[in-house]
């Protein structure tokens, strides 16, 4: 075998082994409820919340995963899943969440970002009234970026 084939394909095994990596850890994210006794989820998931309240108050009962959202922006149409989202009524915000599981940051970073600003522009219409907030959290570190 070539080494240009060997390279594609190791490249190919690295890329499903990241996608299925991350996959996995979207999906132990969803089951992540900060409750005080009634908490759910990982537990050493959720003492890495727990050390930011930022992001904890993201881990509320009250939060929604998995949030299908879809609308119109610069006569574009989007449709997206957002994969935490958190509405304070109280303070009037909207917090959303996107988890990233890259371990270089930089790679896709402007990408991410124009995400989650999607995220807000469609939200905006939907809470009007609302401040809307968007975080990347790097799963990697449980860092917490604000976009």
């Amino acid at each position: 075998m070539s080494n240009k084939l060997r390279d594609i394909i190791d490249q190919m095994v690295r890329q499903d082994y990241a996608t299925d990596a991350g996959r996995k850890m979207h999906a132990r994210m969803q089951r992540i409820v900060i409750d005080g006794d009634a908490s759910r989820g990982d537990m050493d998931i959720r003492a890495k919340i727990l050390e930011n309240p930022t992001l904890a108050q993201m881990f509320l009962p009250a939060s929604r995963t998995e949030v299908p959202i879809a609308g119109t922006i610069n006569g574009r149409f989007i449709s997206r899943r957002i994969d935490r989202l958190f509405t304070d009524a109280e303070n009037k915000r909207v917090y959303v969440l996107d988890y990233k599981t890259d371990t270089d940051r930089a790679a896709f970073h402007d990408k991410y970002v124009e995400q989650i600003n999607e995220y807000k522009t469609l939200l905006r219409d939907i809470y009007p009234n609302y401040e809307i907030r968007g975080y990347i959290l790097w799963l990697h570190d449980f860092s917490v970026e604000e976009i």
